[in-house]
């Protein structure tokens, strides 16, 4: 379900967990975010050669047993797009993309007109509709998703999911992808259905970002605020989802300080009341969208 990533139904509000001393708490106020659309798979077109390069990187020591990697610098230009036609011709240095629904013609694509590509999967939730929902552990699958029919919850303490999520890291490998964007990576602070405690989400975070390392893929925080301090040494950039809105942005900053990027995304809001405060932090902020197809509006 790429689409709307932590914020979404059933998540709560960072001062409510927060009340709840960082751990899974039973009644919070619920985040008003309206769901986007499902989307589609993307089409493949055509796609010309503008000349550009890779923009800004910020060099990374290969990891033990792995290959070095890549890491977005402040300022990079990027695309997320999961529905409609697929715009090859976009001005930008870093795709980001549905591993399962694109089309392996559009990744090479992309990678011969040196685009870096982000692959996009949920890890902290179970979707009926991906092709290994088979091999999901039945006491795995806790609360269903509000407003997102065929998902449900993860338990990250679940030993099996890692195997899972290793596998789909594989194919990310397999199909060319430079990086992967998980979401719902802060299911602690949603009801889950699960007990679930902060170093739990943790553990589960720091072990995904381990194997990503391990195959040479660069790997996303997404959102997961309330763990940023712990997590930044761990990740290689952030996707954030109205930071803006909910007047959560500078607590991304130790991002920016480590001098890696904050690709963040906005839905509404003044544009240049919100670029004028993205661009003075750093922030590589698009307006998009809420079911995320090819339109973006950058706010640099």
């Amino acid at each position: 379900m790429p689409r709307n990533m932590s914020v979404r139904g059933g998540a709560w509000s960072i001062a409510a967990v927060m009340a709840c001393g960082l751990l899974a708490c039973s009644n919070a106020t619920a985040l008003e975010n309206p769901p986007s659309p499902t989307p589609g798979t993307v089409d493949p077109a055509p796609l010309p050669d503008t000349g550009q390069g890779t923009g800004p990187t910020t060099p990374a020591p290969p990891a033990d047993g792995g290959q070095a990697r890549w890491i977005p610098a402040p300022g990079t230009t990027w695309q997320i797009q999961f529905s409609g036609a697929m715009d090859m011709d976009v001005n930008a240095e870093a795709i980001d993309l549905d591993l399962f629904d694109t089309p392996q013609s559009v990744i090479d694509a992309l990678k011969a007109r040196n685009r870096k590509v982000i692959c996009y999967f949920s890890a902290g939730s179970y979707e009926d509709w991906r092709p290994d929902s088979g091999e999901f552990p039945p006491k795995a699958l806790g609360a269903a998703l509000d407003g997102w029919p065929g998902e449900q919850w993860l338990d990250v303490r679940s030993p099996e999911l890692i195997e899972l999520m290793k596998r789909r890291m594989d194919l990310a490998v397999q199909k060319g992808c430079d990086a992967v964007d998980l979401d719902n990576m802060d299911g602690f602070t949603n009801n889950t259905g699960f007990p679930l405690e902060a170093n739990d989400q943790l553990h589960y975070n720091q072990t995904l970002a381990a194997e990503a390392h391990q195959r040479g893929l660069s790997i996303g925080l997404k959102n997961d605020l309330l763990q940023v301090q712990d997590l930044v040494e761990h990740f290689d950039f952030q996707i954030n989802e109205q930071c803006h809105v909910y007047n959560e942005c500078h607590m991304l900053l130790p991002f920016i300080e480590a001098g890696k990027a904050v690709f963040n995304i906005e839905y509404t809001g003044n544009q240049a009341d919100v670029c004028a405060s993205a661009n003075a932090m750093n922030f590589d902020t698009l307006f998009k969208n809420r079911e995320l197809d090819a339109a973006r509006t950058p706010c640099r």
